[in-house]
C-alpha cells in the first residue's frame, strides 16, 4: 500500500512594487507634470507629489489637477489617462531604483524556499517591463497588475488570486507594502502583513495597524519569520 503524504505548498512573500520594492515617484510625477505642462498647469514637486500615488494613475492625474485647482470631466481625464500610460511606460526607468536592501531580502527569502510574487496595481505590463529593467523580474513567479485580474486592490481577490497563480497558498502567505491599499487588501483577505514607511502614504502606515513595521528591508527577513511562525503552528 502506497501512502501519499499531502503537499504543502511552499511559503510565499507578495509584495507591492510602487513604493515597496522600487522608489518610482520621480518617473511617475515626472509623468504627471508632462500631462500637467500640456494643460498649461505649474509642476508639482516630486516631493508634494509622493503621497498622491499608490491608487493608480486615474487618481494621480485626478489629484495632480485638484492640487492646481482644475476641474477635470470624466471623458478628459481618459484621454489624459491614456496620454499618461504611453508617456510613462518609455520612460519608466528614468529615476526608478529598487529601495536599498531588496536584492539581498529576496536573496534570504528565496534561500528559505519562499516562492515570490508581485500584486500591484500598476497594470501589468509596466510592472513586467519596470522589474526586467531593474534587474529582479525574473525572480516573481507571477506578476500581478490592476488589469491582470478583473478585481484590483483593496480587493482581496487581487491578492489571493495572485498567491494563487504563483503557486502559493493563502495560508501559508505574508504580503508586504507600503500604503493603506496594500494594509487593507491583505486584512481582509487575511493575510498577514508587513509595512515599510518609506513610501507612498496619506497616514503613517504606523496608524493603519499592520502586523509589523520595518524601517529596512534588512529588517524583512525577521519580520517574515516572526509572522510565519503562528501559520505553522
Amino acid at each position: 500500500m502506497v501512502i501519499h503524504t499531502p503537499q504543502i505548498a511552499p511559503p510565499i512573500a507578495v509584495f507591492d512594487l510602487d513604493g515597496t520594492l522600487a522608489d518610482t515617484a520621480g518617473d511617475l510625477v515626472g509623468t504627471l507634470n508632462v500631462i500637467l505642462a500640456q494643460e498649461g498647469l505649474a509642476p508639482l514637486p516630486v516631493a508634494k507629489a509622493r503621497d498622491m500615488i499608490g491608487a493608480g494613475a486615474r487618481a494621480l492625474i485626478e489629484r495632480g489637477f485638484e492640487a492646481a485647482g482644475k476641474e477635470l470631466t470624466p471623458s478628459h481625464l481618459d484621454t489624459l489617462f491614456m496620454q499618461f500610460m504611453v508617456h510613462y511606460g518609455e520612460n519608466i526607468r528614468v529615476r526608478t531604483e529598487l529601495f536599498p536592501g531588496v536584492t539581498a531580502a529576496l536573496d534570504r527569502l528565496e534561500a528559505a524556499g519562499f516562492i515570490l510574487a508581485v500584486c500591484t496595481n500598476k497594470v501589468e505590463e509596466h510592472s513586467i517591463k519596470l522589474l526586467d529593467e531593474l534587474g529582479i523580474g525574473h525572480r516573481f513567479a507571477a506578476n500581478c497588475g490592476r488589469d491582470t485580474f478583473p478585481y484590483f486592490k483593496p480587493d482581496p481577490r487581487h491578492l489571493t488570486l495572485t498567491i494563487e497563480r504563483a503557486g502559493g497558498d493563502p495560508s501559508r502567505a505574508i504580503m508586504v507594502g507600503d500604503s493603506r491599499t496594500d494594509i487593507v487588501t491583505a486584512q481582509n483577505a487575511g493575510i498577514p502583513v508587513v509595512a515599510v514607511p518609506f513610501g507612498y502614504t496619506d497616514v503613517p502606515v504606523q496608524d493603519l495597524k499592520p502586523d509589523i513595521v520595518i524601517d529596512h528591508f534588512d529588517e524583512l527577513f525577521s519580520a517574515v519569520e516572526a509572522l510565519m511562525k503562528p501559520l505553522a503552528a
